[in-house]
């Protein structure tokens, strides 16, 4: 049986809720007042007989009073709190947190994701589990559920809203529209398991209060934590067309002794007019708070099982988490963008549930399988799964995420380096290589000395075609959500492919130098989506406006070993050339008499590929002479003929990649540089033939027009 509250603070709340007096208590129960008091300060218990008194006095069953795991039904009843208009007149037309975000399930699994990796309990070492539940309610059981919600109390604020000529006046009718035509709702739940739960206070800091009263309070806790910015839950209502979510939270820490069936609602509106009365915006369904002006404000219950139920909010078990429901779930991703698509769905709906169930599965894959993954002894850090139901059976059973199955290649690094079994160089296939590279760490606060070098790991294996583009290398830091995903530029045309890992901060172990400190710094590098590192204002207000420039330099650092680790050794041509041979050319012309090898840049490397629009995508390697930053190099694109002059190609892009920028279409180089790479997509129209019949040569001039490649 769970441990219920203690018999003073529970029956005082009772009290409050029933709006009845101590010495009313006293006159029903046959006590003094002082008798009363004594009760409620935990100076005395009462007598078995007189709990019998008190039960009946609070309207409630004896079982109730003994628990106390449960507050009464008397007094009152739950029910939603709209927060009245603002006295100056202020109106908020929406929710901008919201806006932040774009509608989509897989931005959701991103965000909800990572922020029940940051609450994880690590004191049992086991993996935080996470599920998503797709649930299309129908017919009665839609019918049911409305009237749980108090649906009729809700739908003169949304008749009011979706008069509105806003985004989100569009965006309810949509979703009204939805429901009412197609008899349907779709529920998505996101329940987690070992994390700490919607801990303390309706009002002050802590979790409840950070999560359900409150925007832009991140909340967060240790350097690891993947969000800063208090952001991530706005995704939640954002994903809703009614902007409507419940709150089901086991605490791992009692509040009013309760662990259990901490519930509350939140429904976010913009500023409307409804009946005569001004709202501001949000609302809360709750139980009214007895201390608020008017016992109207809503604060959280504690629910029973029949009514978590009800709600489609019951837990699996006891296990510390919180689940959040999310009414008129949609994704706004259309189909076209929709790789994981069958082929033959032409009919399927954008919001279809099997659609969204495929997108969440791809996203939790795509975004977080390096903390799916264990090795060396080690739990992963995270479980997660998807089902799909209607109407309470099965549409699609739980599926979980196996991180071998989205990512084989680099679930297979990040298992060799927990494990202990990585090799210095590649030399067989199935091997993973890996090295350190290094991050130079700023100050806080600015100054031209470092903290302290941190050495990053990095890990490069064999490509597999599950895991997508090969020749990228992903970041992470500690909770191991992948942050970046970029192509290695200027890679030699006879590499293998190959996927790298780069694991930074704590994400390196726990010897890694200056691990901690790296997180830090990482975190305040990372923009509100997680998706990148680089110049943020937190950063340049943390470190200085060139702390950034730290970043760049662990970026040319990675792809330098990337090149070292996958580079195979120079064999003689071949007869008749590489595979390449028939459509690409680089060309030789005279050079600079006064110039010698050892003075003038080389067209090292030269990779191409003819682009969907008939386009050459050519990215070039250059190797810098000493004092390489007084060159001006101009490349130029042009047909292989073979006889007469080669028609020049014009550029449709040119740009910088690494160590050089494009001035007036003209490369530039970095001081100190000694190697540089650009990318350039010629322009079709100006094509004098077919792209598939043609070679392409391409020469880098000098500002005076000489051909030095």
């Amino acid at each position: 049986m769970e441990a219920g509250e203690d018999f003073g603070p529970w029956l005082a709340r009772q009290l409050k809720l029933a709006d009845m007096t101590q010495t009313e208590l006293a006159q029903a129960v046959e006590v003094t007042r002082a008798a009363v008091s004594a009760w409620i300060t935990g100076r005395a218990t009462p007598r078995p007989e007189t709990i019998e008194r008190i039960a009946r006095a609070l309207n409630t069953d004896l079982a109730t009073v003994h628990t106390r795991t449960t507050d009464t039904q008397a007094g009152l009843p739950v029910s939603w709190y709209h927060r009245p208009g603002h006295a100056d007149g202020g109106r908020e037309l929406g929710n901008a947190a919201a806006f932040a975000f774009d509608a989509d399930v897989s931005v959701l699994a991103r965000e909800t994701c990572q922020n029940s990796l940051d609450e994880r309990l690590t004191v049992n070492g086991q993996p935080v589990r996470v599920r998503y539940t797709l649930h299309e309610l129908t017919g009665e059981t839609l019918a049911r559920f409305r009237e749980a919600i108090q649906w009729d109390d809700l739908y003169p604020h949304y008749e009011v809203v979706r008069a509105q000529d806003q985004k989100v006046g569009r965006v309810i009718d949509a979703g009204l529209r939805d429901m009412y035509e197609h008899d349907r709702l779709v529920l998505l739940r996101v329940d987690d398991y070992n994390a700490a739960g919607l801990t303390g206070d309706d009002y002050d800091d802590g979790r409840f209060a950070a999560v359900v009263r409150r925007q832009l309070d991140s909340h967060k806790s240790g350097s690891s934590a993947g969000g800063s910015y208090g952001l991530g839950k706005a995704t939640l209502w954002a994903t809703s067309r009614l902007g409507l979510v419940l709150i089901n939270s086991t605490l791992s820490e009692p509040h009013e002794g309760r662990t259990e069936r901490r519930l509350i609602g939140r429904l976010d509106l913009p500023w409307r007019q409804v009946n005569g009365e001004v709202c501001a915006g949000p609302a809360w369904l709750g139980r009214p708070d007895p201390d608020s002006p008017g016992a109207k404000v809503a604060r959280s219950w504690w629910a029973d099982e029949e009514t978590v139920e009800i709600l489609h909010l019951a837990r699996e078990s006891g296990e510390p988490g919180t689940s959040f429901l999310i009414i008129g779930a949609h994704d706004v991703a259309s189909l076209a963008d929709d790789s994981s698509a069958p082929e033959g769905n032409e009919t399927e709906d954008d919001d279809s549930i099997q659609r969204m169930h495929r997108r969440l599965v791809r996203a939790l894959g795509k975004n977080f399988w390096a903390a799916m993954t264990g090795g060396g002894g080690r739990l992963p850090l995270l479980e997660a799964s998807v089902r799909t139901l209607r109407n309470g059976a099965d549409v699609i059973p739980e599926q979980r995420v196996d991180p071998s199955v989205t990512q084989p290649s680099r679930t297979r690094a990040l298992k060799a380096f927990l494990g202990g079994t990585t090799v210095e160089q590649l030399t067989e296939a199935g091997q993973v290589a890996m090295t350190t590279v290094p991050l130079n760490l700023p100050l806080r606060g600015g100054g031209r000395t470092s903290q302290g070098e941190h050495r990053a790991v990095l890990l490069v294996t064999d490509a597999e075609d599950a895991d997508g583009k090969p020749n990228r290398v992903v970041a992470m830091r500690g909770n191991r959500m992948t942050v970046r995903d970029t192509a290695v530029p200027g890679l030699p045309l006879s590499v293998n492919p190959f996927q790298a890992v780069l694991l930074a901060g704590e994400a390196a172990g726990s010897q890694a130098p200056f691990a901690a400190e790296a997180e830090e710094f990482l975190r305040a590098a990372e923009p509100p989506e997680h998706n990148k590192w680089g110049q943020t204002e937190e950063l340049t207000l943390t470190y200085s406006s060139s702390a950034y420039r730290r970043i760049n330099a662990l970026t040319r650092e990675t792809n330098a070993a990337i090149k070292t680790l996958v580079a195979r050794p120079k064999k003689g041509p071949k007869p008749g050339g590489g595979r390449l041979a028939r459509t690409l050319t680089v060309g030789a012309t005279k050079k600079r008499k006064r110039l010698s090898a050892a003075t003038m840049p080389v067209l090292e490397e030269l990779d191409a590929q003819v682009l969907d629009d008939n386009a050459w995508q050519v990215t070039g390697e250059i190797r810098i002479p000493a004092g390489g930053h007084d060159w001006h190099l101009v490349p130029v694109a042009k047909f292989d003929v073979r006889s007469g002059p080669r028609p020049t190609v014009a550029w449709a892009e040119l740009v910088g990649v690494d160590n050089c920028q494009v001035v007036d279409g003209t490369l530039r180089f970095s001081d100190g540089a000694r190697s540089a790479t650009f990318r350039g997509v010629t322009d079709p129209s100006t094509h004098a033939v077919r792209t598939s019949l043609s070679g392409l040569v391409v020469e880098l001039r000098t500002g005076e027009g000489e051909s030095l490649s």
